[in-house]
């Protein structure tokens, strides 16, 4: 088999793996606080393989993150919380914990708190608040309830907000934020919160069709490659057999 096609089908793989994160990401232009995925393309591997060791083969990543901030609205609503600027809510996930830009909390009847199913984390875990008449949260993420019969508002906890760069991290397979070498995260008292708000997605849909488009473009490209390897090889075979 001429090795042209290894290529060719090392390339289309690449292709078609990348328009499942592109789709993915198009998927979740309005996921709150959803970070983009970005596909890269990592150095050539050696195919392998008696008389194939000049044959090698695209790498590709599929977990790298876009941090930049999605758009932010408000909402009136006083569990729901936008970061400003860098930084991560952290939530429970199995064992430890796991992060997350979606500030759409939500709260049992027992006043269990939660972010899409999975516990919210305080500083001293994850966080049940008591029954209360009204509930706010500041900027530095304490959060307050007056109770019945109180005049003045009492602080509960304090949300976990943690800070790390985007290439330490990558997601796991519930789609939430976690450290590439399983740690956790620190805890950073700079990171700041805007109550009554939500951010956004920060998925471009322009930049999404654009890449999809141009992928497509690539993956025509590659069949091309095809066809052009297979009259190779019957040129060739024609050229042994006279």
């Amino acid at each position: 088999m001429d090795k042209l096609i290894f290529t060719a089908a090392s390339g289309a793989d690449r292709l078609m793996r990348a328009q499942q994160v592109h789709a993915n990401n198009l998927a979740n232009l309005d996921t709150a606080g959803f970070r983009s995925n970005m596909e890269v393309a990592g150095h050539a591997k050696p195919n392998g393989g008696y008389g194939y060791d000049d044959v090698h083969m695209t790498n590709m990543q599929a977990d790298t993150l876009s941090t930049r901030a999605g758009s932010v609205r408000e909402t009136g609503r006083p569990l729901d919380v936008a970061i400003g600027g860098k930084g991560w809510l952290a939530v429970q996930y199995g064992d430890g914990e796991a992060y997350t830009r979606s500030g759409e909390i939500e709260m049992s009847a027992e006043g269990a708190l939660s972010v899409h199913g999975h516990p919210l984390m305080g500083e001293g875990g994850p966080i049940t608040l008591p029954p209360h008449t009204a509930v706010e949260i500041g900027t530095d993420g304490t959060i307050s309830v007056l109770t019945e019969g109180a005049t003045q508002m009492q602080v509960i906890d304090k949300l976990r907000l943690v800070n790390a760069e985007g290439t330490e991290l990558t997601k796991n397979e519930a789609g939430l934020i976690v450290a590439r070498d399983g740690a956790p995260l620190a805890a950073d008292p700079n990171v700041k919160l805007r109550s009554r708000a939500l951010e956004g997605s920060n998925v471009s849909a322009v930049e999404e069709m654009v890449a999809t488009m141009s992928l497509n473009r690539s993956f025509e490209i590659q069949m091309k490659l095809f066809q052009a390897s297979d009259k190779m090889n019957e040129a060739g075979n024609k050229l042994i057999g006279a």
